[in-house]
């Protein structure tokens, strides 16, 4: 195999996955207890810990969807933008869509972080769960595509 044909780095496939499996089941949790009862969070409600006021405000909504709900909807996209064959690709198009996903999510994880904490002057443990695994996925998904440019380029 040469450069050219080199495939993504090794740990690409299993650290993408696990993290946008973990980002779908953390966003689940929150879409669940958005509709079923918000106060059944597990998380403190008082204080600068208060998930409820945070899952409530109307910061949690963009229209009639709740974030939470965009949450599932961005790591089911990034989970099949990091299944073995997608990461193999050769349509270029593939790796963009990945690197513009998780720049999409690091935007808005951003807002978001900047409503907590300059608006609802409050953090969400869970919420912050989700920015975290986005965070992570985001700095993944560049380090993978810098190391496989590296690799395609014969650096």
């Amino acid at each position: 195999m040469s450069a050219g044909d080199a495939g993504p780095p090794r740990w690409a496939v299993p650290v993408t996955l696990a993290l946008s499996v973990a980002g779908l089941g953390t966003s689940a949790y929150l879409t669940y207890t958005h509709y079923a009862e918000p106060a059944a969070l597990a998380c403190p409600d008082t204080g600068v810990v208060n998930c409820v006021k945070v899952t409530t405000s109307s910061e949690s909504m963009v229209g009639p969807v709740p974030v939470a709900v965009l949450g599932i909807v961005f790591f089911a996209g990034m989970l099949l933008l990091s299944l073995p064959w997608m990461w193999r690709a050769r349509n270029p198009w593939v790796s963009r869509a990945r690197l513009a996903g998780v720049a999409v999510g690091m935007v808005s994880v951003l807002y978001l972080v900047g409503v907590e904490l300059l608006s609802l002057h409050a953090i969400c443990l869970w919420c912050t769960a989700v920015h975290v695994l986005t965070f992570a996925l985001f700095v993944a998904c560049l380090a993978a595509a810098s190391e496989w440019s590296e690799v395609r380029s014969g650096r």
